[in-house]
């Protein structure tokens, strides 16, 4: 009952992780909790409706300012000639009125229009301006391989972009060798996909003044118009297009990488900073807290923890989503791994979820909101909808959301040691008893939350540890001194008891001649006499 108790604010049922419209695939948060194709759904219907709303609007200011037109050209009573010679100004007038009501949709227009830097052309009048925007509002839909490569006009006056011009990265060059040997082996549509690549690359290369939603949009447009066309030319074998569609999403997203990841236009970088701070500021946060159950006391796991931690950190110097997902399913692997060497069972998704909590913890990863982004943004929507990659990814998101609402009920502790333990006023590690070490009380305010500061304290916790330690051992030294002086007591009153009851006597023998024994010495001639002889 009790480990129930400790998980539920950890336990994440595994309905929860796929898509809210039930369609059986991975939801994501970024999306709504859905997943990628119902959301692309959801995003196309509420972009068509905005688009016929604000073109109704845009028609009906342009019959009321033809109305507005047409009453003062009939309440005039000037030559014909005067009104024709006011009608460039009105229509100045009204080129500029329909611009701003109809900018909101001109996001894939825009991605299809020539660059800002085209020459400037001649203002239309009010009749082409009309008829040229309902032919732009129709063309907006239409996929650029089909609309062709650029034409002589459009390129008139554009500059190149610098992040084209300028010489590539070693690692972009070798993308490059690479795309084009693999396109070889296709053949004919290895030579298509390559133009349309090309072309694709160049057109986001001056789209720089679209959101990351834009952005977005625009990848899996691509991604999703380039694999139906395989998918016709393979005549429906999934395997070879998935394989084409991960050298095009290789390719492409290394040369778009410094212009698509974090980019200006978005908080991304708010968010890592607030992400890294937050998991600093539960550095106290352990492992029996969590519920994680590893044994890091055992080498094998405490390697499998140090891989997955490392791998985790790693995500952040690939490039390609799908590489960086490969980093996820490596640390994911890791932590199942270790999960079994502890328990000596096959660890269940329950276990799995609060150990990666633990190792996000424990690794914080760099820039970890800005790589969760650009993997929802741009990978191949297919990885994150199915698969072990898809699984380990939403947990990951789970993780994320889960550290950014953790709270003291999450962890069954006090609301007000859990304010302590945030602000490093106190730490759950640090010994109630006194150690005779001195104590020094943590500054409250803004000091409280620095780093540096909560690095020291924590030290101080470590050194209090230590010093209660060492009392231990010399009160156990103490002891043992005391056991063997009365050890030494107690073996000298021993001996002295039995030397009392059996006291030592020493009978010194007789002494007698040595032939005393000899019962013939009657027959022995007489001793020797000394003679003394004169000189």
């Amino acid at each position: 009952m009790s480990q129930r108790k400790e998980r539920r604010g950890i336990h994440v049922d595994q309905s929860e992780l796929h898509c809210n419209k039930g369609c059986g695939y991975y939801g994501n948060a970024a999306w709504q909790g859905l997943c990628s194709k119902c959301w692309r759904e959801e995003y196309q219907r509420a972009r068509q409706k905005q688009i016929q709303e604000d073109w109704a609007l845009a028609e009906k200011l342009q019959r009321e300012e033809e109305v507005a037109y047409a009453s003062i050209q009939g309440a005039q009573s000037q030559p014909q000639a005067q009104p024709q010679a006011s009608l460039a100004p009105f229509s100045k007038f009204e080129e500029k009125k329909t611009n701003e009501k109809t900018r909101k949709v001109t996001t894939v227009k825009k991605f299809f229009s020539p660059s800002s830097r085209t020459a400037p052309k001649k203002a239309p009048t009010v009749g082409e301006e009309k008829l040229t925007g309902l032919r732009d509002w129709r063309g907006m839909f239409t996929p650029p391989w089909e609309m062709g490569s650029p034409t002589e006009e459009n390129q008139e006056g554009k500059t190149p972009s610098p992040s084209i011009s300028r010489q590539s990265s070693i690692e972009t060059d070798r993308v490059s060798r690479d795309f084009v040997d693999f396109l070889k082996t296709l053949h004919k549509p290895g030579r298509e996909v390559h133009k349309q690549s090309r072309a694709f690359i160049e057109i986001m290369a001056n789209k720089k003044d679209l959101s990351a939603d834009e952005l977005s949009e625009c990848v899996q447009d691509f991604y999703q118009n380039l694999s139906d066309r395989l998918m016709t030319h393979f005549k429906g074998s999934s395997e070879r297009v998935e394989r084409v569609m991960d050298e095009v999403e290789k390719y492409i997203m290394t040369r778009l990488y410094k212009s698509v990841f974090c980019p200006e236009t978005t908080d991304d970088e708010e968010k890592d900073l607030a992400t890294q701070n937050r998991i600093r500021a539960l550095h106290w946060v352990d492992i029996q807290m969590l519920c994680v159950p590893v044994d890091e006391e055992i080498p094998e796991v405490s390697d499998n923890v140090v891989k997955a931690i490392t791998d985790v950190i790693e995500m952040d110097s690939k490039r390609v989503p799908r590489d960086k997902l490969a980093c996820i399913t490596r640390c994911s692997k890791h932590i199942f791994s270790a999960i079994k060497i502890t328990k000596s069972e096959p660890a269940s998704a329950d276990d799995f979820l609060p150990t990666l909590i633990y190792i996000v913890l424990k690794a914080n990863p760099p820039r970890l909101q800005s790589n969760i982004q650009y993997i929802t943004r741009f990978c191949n929507p297919s990885r994150l909808m199915t698969g072990e990659d898809g699984y380990y990814f939403t947990n990951l998101c789970c993780a994320v959301a889960f550290i950014e609402k953790l709270d003291a009920q999450s962890l069954n502790l006090d609301p007000e040691d859990f304010e302590r333990y945030m602000s490093g006023q106190a730490s759950p590690r640090r010994p109630e008893a006194d150690s005779g070490w001195p104590q020094v009380d943590p500054p409250s305010g803004s000091a409280a939350s620095s780093p540096a500061l909560s690095q020291v304290y924590q030290n101080l916790d470590l050194l209090s540890g230590l010093g209660s330690r060492q009392d231990r051992v010399l009160e156990g030294v103490q002891s043992l001194q005391r056991d063997l002086i009365t050890w030494q007591e107690s073996v000298e009153r021993e001996v002295q008891e039995i030397l009392e009851k059996y006291p030592l006597e020493i009978r010194l023998p007789t002494p007698s001649a040595i032939d005393s024994d000899n019962v013939e010495n009657d027959r022995l001639p007489p001793p020797l006499t000394p003679q003394v002889f004169a000189g």
